[in-house]
């Protein structure tokens, strides 16, 4: 399903479930990698207390410019032919795309799952002054060109020539927009959109959030509106047509990455219509809208690529989240954290919460945030029990079998330490124990158990097959989730 998102946090490296340690596949809200020891208490929660947090906003730092003058080397004519020709006779498979003087691109491969919602403060950046002038030059050239030939053509064919300018317009487009359209999705859902303003004391930035209500309910995620949950923290909610209120906190899990804000000052607005996430397809079509790079009401399209991804990125404190996640290429950017996913019919079937993005260039160590079509959400099945424990109680539930769990060595989530009077224990489960599978669902290892079991709603019946090929019934249990 990282960024410089709002919660400034991104404490804890995030990976899709199943990967080796020495392939790693890591990193979303932070920089340390998931400990393998999991929560006695939540089943999977890393209890090891995250150190080495990075801040959402750091300094921006300095990246390569490949049309800056500083970035071409300061030698003569004669002397940079002579250091291009040995550079190429040196290695001329590796040298090829390298300008002189630089270290080459993308010296740390590596993917990285990051919480989406990572969204920069708002700087001044020579970016757009480079695109503009590479624009300017675009225009320039094709320009002149232009004027050429069409006086060479007008010229040699000494008759009058045709000028789309002189045509009339078309007709304007009128009638319903087609169902089951992008188009059609958008109308329905854009009304229902907020982008999240946050600020508090250890950071600020943007995120995205759906209305559920009428009166001013807003789901979005825990990492957008962590930052603002402490004293002094703000919230301000921005609707699709300039409508602006104070949200306050209504609840959070962290260890599902699910949060319920309130917006007051505001009344009559649009829910959306939620979906169900336990009959999505593979391949079948998808819309998301959000807030990327600030960029509200911003709609990207593309499709379900896999479901029941298990992927887990670090909140704050000592929780870890893991969830079950929908995988989508719709491009999900920084900032679309906490905005919905939705079928064709308009109806919401997850949360954007984390992207899938490799490791940056320059051999700086840091990490790109940028779409590569590999996203993740969170199931709306999963996320409607969680709001609806938020608004109904305050706190969320989380479901859990009380037992350590991590991966095995021939594969399967092998189970701890089981706490007393636990679900885990009641069954008549034991440390030792490694199950590969819960009902009908493959457990390859310790992340894919939690994710699972934390998809399920307290008191359901589950059966464990354990590695020997014995069945054991359990019951899950529910514990209130107290935020970090």
């Amino acid at each position: 399903m990282t960024e410089n998102d709002p919660s400034a946090q991104d404490a804890e490296k995030a990976r899709p479930a199943g990967t080796q340690p020495d392939a790693e596949q890591s990193a979303s809200w932070a920089a340390q990698p998931a400990p393998q020891q999991a929560d006695a208490t939540g089943l999977g929660g890393h209890a090891t207390p995250q150190t080495g947090a990075q801040q959402a906003y750091t300094p921006e730092q300095q990246q390569y410019n490949p049309w800056s003058a500083q970035a071409q080397p300061q030698q003569a004519p004669a002397q940079e032919h002579q250091a291009q020709t040995q550079q190429t006779q040196q290695n001329p498979y590796t040298q090829g795309h390298q300008i002189p003087g630089q270290q080459p691109p993308f010296t740390q491969p590596g993917p990285s799952v990051y919480a989406v919602p990572q969204q920069r403060q708002a700087q001044k950046s020579t970016s757009g002054k480079l695109l503009a002038g590479v624009a300017a030059i675009a225009l320039v050239v094709g320009g002149v060109a232009g004027g050429t030939v069409g006086y060479l053509t007008g010229d040699a064919s000494g008759g009058s020539s045709v000028n789309a300018l002189d045509a009339p317009k078309p007709a304007q487009q009128t009638g319903n927009l087609p169902a089951g359209s992008v188009e059609s999705v958008a109308q329905k859902l854009s009304p229902s959109v907020v982008e999240l303003q946050v600020s508090g004391r250890s950071g600020a930035g943007e995120g995205s959030g759906f209305v559920l209500s009428t009166d001013g309910y807003v789901l979005t995620n825990n990492h957008v509106v962590e930052v603002a949950a402490g004293g002094g923290g703000q919230i301000q909610a921005v609707f699709q047509d300039g409508k602006k209120g104070t949200a306050t906190v209504v609840g959070r899990d962290p260890t599902t990455d699910i949060a319920v804000v309130k917006v007051s000052g505001v009344s009559g607005l649009t829910p959306v219509e939620l979906g169900r996430s336990d009959d999505l397809r593979v391949g079948q079509p998808v819309v998301a809208i959000g807030s990327p790079f600030e960029l509200a009401g911003t709609v990207t399209s593309g499709i379900v690529s896999a479901l029941n991804r298990p992927v887990s990125a670090g909140g704050g404190g000592d929780q870890t989240t893991v969830m079950s996640a929908v995988q989508t290429d719709a491009a999900i950017n920084p900032g679309n954290s906490g905005g919905p996913l939705a079928n064709m019919a308009g109806q919401v079937i997850g949360i954007n919460s984390a992207i899938y993005s490799p490791k940056s260039a320059q051999g700086q160590g840091g990490e790109s945030g940028g779409n590569v079509g590999i996203g993740f959400a969170i199931p709306i099945d999963q996320a409607r029990r969680t709001a609806d424990d938020i608004i109904n109680t305050g706190q969320a539930t989380q479901t859990f079998i009380g037992a350590r769990v991590q991966t095995a060595p021939t594969g399967g989530a092998q189970l701890g330490e089981i706490s007393a009077g636990s679900p885990a224990e009641k069954a008549g489960l034991k440390s030792g124990d490694v199950v590969t599978k819960l009902d009908e669902r493959a457990i390859p290892n310790a992340d894919a158990l939690v994710a699972e079991i934390r998809t399920r709603a307290p008191n359901d019946k589950v059966k464990f097959t354990l590695s020997g090929g014995k069945v054991i019934e359990v019951t899950l249990g529910g514990q209130p989730v107290t935020p970090n």
